[in-house]
């Protein structure tokens, strides 16, 4: 079908919501906007699915929530009685029909006699993954678009392992969605699917549970107990989910005096206060640092919405505060760990740290140094996810630690996906130690830099939306396998790996040889001098990434060469 066609079919509805036919209006007068929303369904991957608010088959709405949740209760059908009956864990976060989505997915799984577990209000990703554990859930669905602008939404659906679906069973989903017909999904009345004990109102006796697993995240509660009552941290969630239950994690692990950022405190999806709610963007933490240095504060700690991500601002000697890079925060937070777990003679033997292809090396070094292992994986928690339970079948390895650069961490397997309550609760740990030898978490930073070296790093985002947006992106891939980089930065490549191929070609030799990890639409270069670079279109957004990774024994050297390689990167991507 023409997106015409399908703007028909929504046209001829008549029982859409009035917000809807209200859209549907102003998609009749501008053809451009009503092709990008019904030129094809929205895409759902591995990671489920994510797009604007509104009317259309390329749109998040009502219908195809609905659509996507038919496609996981199909799968279900297709298992056992025993799958329904364990049913489906449910949250979601404070942005525009998060809540709205959350119920319309509870009643097509009413319908077809699962269960739903859902939250009385708003909660994490991170507890949502817990959550699927706690109860024995078969999957679990957290309705957030992460750290997006305000127009968007997304879908999410975890396995029974916490861990985000993994591919087999993603694309039965998908097959299933695609044979739906969004008008046509079976619901039932929130009241009837209570009454019959299909739908479960969860809140307090969960949040419980998962702040009792909290706890544990504390290596040294000696140290929390001297240090963190007087040290003073800043905190803010960016109108998400966060302030609740960061504030009672700190709280109960013994740091007292937070503040929570008032004007970002409360749950708003208008986002008012950041142009994006995404703590990598240093304006989202311009008033958390404003407060900070009112008071004097120790550390700024920022999170996303759905507060699975965590970002960081630190005290310099100057009074002023600078962000950290999810690797520097990756960095300082493993070292620590690692430090205090081997000072209380708790680090285990066969320990590993578990961290994405495209992340720093520094936190690799970091782990050698204390003879712990790591594991690269692709990009996507789930993978992390992977390794944690086949560590626990076949006790191969210890999990110790698990992070991507793209401000995700995960300390203890109780969650299966990145958690910014673990994070934040661990970093208020590391900068209580820095506080206690009469430094900073920025001279913690240094001290690693003078030991292991300058590692810097760069992600470069570019965006094309659109109907085409998709073929400038393959188009830009398939120029790099084709043209194969000799060097970047003047520094030669010796090693190439084309993940899609699963192929690893050392570039003097020709030899090639067979990758383990899974297929990957990824390509990745390894410099002459430890540098590296890589290049993969995002998995949830109109985007293609460009990664780079290098070090230097000082500050200057690794900056010049960031620059350098920048610089070829951009000629080449001209």
């Amino acid at each position: 079908m023409t997106w015409q066609d399908n703007f028909q079919v929504w046209t001829k509805r008549n029982d859409l919501p009035e917000y809807l036919k209200n859209e549907m209006d102003a998609l009749a007068k501008d053809d451009q906007q009503a092709e990008d929303a019904f030129y094809q369904p929205l895409s759902f991957g591995t990671a489920g699915m994510r797009g604007l608010l509104g009317a259309g088959i390329n749109r998040m709405n009502i219908y195809t929530v609905r659509q996507a949740t038919e496609g996981l209760a199909r799968l279900m059908d297709s298992l056992s009685e025993d799958v329904k009956a364990r049913g489906v864990a449910i949250s979601y976060d404070s942005r525009h029909f998060s809540q709205e989505f959350a119920f319309e997915s509870a009643k097509v799984l009413g319908a077809h006699g699962i269960k739903a577990y859902v939250f009385e209000s708003l909660r994490p990703t991170p507890e949502l993954s817990f959550t699927v554990r706690y109860f024995k859930a078969y999957a679990g669905i957290m309705i957030t678009a992460s750290h997006n602008p305000k127009e968007y939404n997304g879908y999410k659906i975890y396995g029974e392992d916490g861990g985000q679906m993994p591919p087999k069973e993603s694309d039965i989903i998908t097959a299933s969605i695609r044979e739906a017909d969004m008008f046509a999904v079976p619901v039932k009345s929130q009241a009837e699917l209570e009454a019959a004990g299909l739908l479960v109102t969860i809140g307090k006796d969960v949040d419980d549970a998962y702040l009792s697993e909290i706890k544990t995240v504390t290596v040294d509660q000696e140290l929390v107990n001297k240090e963190g009552r007087d040290m003073k941290l800043v905190y803010s969630p960016l109108h998400g989910t966060g302030a609740l239950i960061a504030g009672q994690a700190l709280n109960n692990a013994g740091f007292k005096n937070v503040t929570i950022v008032p004007e970002q405190e409360q749950p708003d999806g208008d986002f008012p206060t950041v142009t994006l709610p995404n703590p990598e963007d240093p304006a989202a933490l311009a008033m958390g640092i404003a407060l900070a240095k009112k008071q004097g504060a120790d550390v700024v700690i920022g999170v996303d919405p759905d507060a699975d991500r965590m970002g960081t601002a630190v005290r310099l000697p100057s009074g002023e505060y600078q962000l950290l890079t999810g690797n520097q925060i990756g960095a300082i937070l493993l070292h620590y760990l690692l430090t205090a777990k081997k000072a209380a003679g708790t680090l285990p033997a066969n320990g590993v740290l578990v961290k994405s292809i495209v992340s720093s090396e520094f936190a690799a070094d970091i782990a050698k140094s204390f003879n712990i292992e790591t594991i690269n994986v692709l990009t996507g928690f789930k993978y992390i996810a992977e390794q944690i339970q086949n560590y626990e079948s076949t006790h191969e390895h210890t999990f110790l630690f698990g992070f991507e650069e793209s401000y995700g961490y995960l300390v203890k397997s109780f969650a299966r996906d990145k958690d910014s309550i673990q994070a934040t609760v661990l970093l208020a740990e590391v900068a209580a130690y820095y506080k206690s030898l009469g430094k900073t978490l920025y001279d913690g930073l240094q001290d690693l830099f003078a030991e292991y070296g300058y590692f810097v790093e760069n992600t470069q985002s570019l965006t094309f939306k659109g109907i085409d947006g998709a073929e400038k992106i393959a188009a830009l891939m398939a120029k790099f396998r084709a043209e194969q980089p000799t060097s970047f930065g003047n520094i030669a490549v010796t090693k190439f790996a084309d993940f899609t191929l699963q192929t690893e070609t050392d570039v003097q030799t020709g030899v090639e040889t067979t990758m383990s990890l899974p297929k990957a639409n990824v390509l990745k270069y390894w410099l002459s001098d430890g540098s590296w670079v890589a290049v993969r279109p995002s998995g949830t957004e109109p985007k293609i990434k460009l990664y780079v990774g290098t070090n230097g024994t000082t500050q200057q050297i690794a900056d010049d060469k960031l620059a350098a390689i920048q610089k070829s990167i951009a000629d080449y991507v001209d």
